[in-house]
């Protein structure tokens, strides 16, 4: 067997080693807990107060809207992160395309500021 099969090999043992493990332990908890079957269990529990009515509320759509600002911005540091670490390698080219990509985003903060999106209410 070469060596380049021996590695392979190697990383399948232990992803077969990892999978047995894993239900192992799920197997072995199933056997310990106990099962006890109590109604109360099965109550919606919100803040230690009793439900009142139906589980189901509309949302804001404001709320969604500054979600997906917040992951716009964290990926924009996803990005902005290998550029600032190879910064000589790209040179002032690196240096324009870049301020290029953080103009585009402000002018998009600045669109969701203007439009009162970033108002908390």
């Amino acid at each position: 067997m070469s060596e380049f099969l021996r590695d392979y090999l190697l990383v399948v043992l232990f992803i077969g080693l990892a999978g047995a493990l894993v239900f192992g332990m799920l197997g072995a908890g199933s056997l310990i807990r106990p099962t006890r079957s109590q109604p109360q269990k099965y109550l919606t529990y919100e803040s230690g107060v009793d439900p009142v009515g139906s589980g189901w509320s509309q949302s804001n759509i404001r709320y969604y809207v500054f979600a997906l600002l917040f992951v716009m911005f964290d990926v924009e540091a996803v990005f902005i992160f290998p550029w600032a670490t190879r910064l000589e390698a790209y040179g002032t080219f690196g240096l324009v395309e870049m301020a290029i990509f953080i103009f585009i985003l402000a002018l998009g903060l600045l669109y969701a500021w203007r439009k009162g999106v970033l108002r908390w209410i």
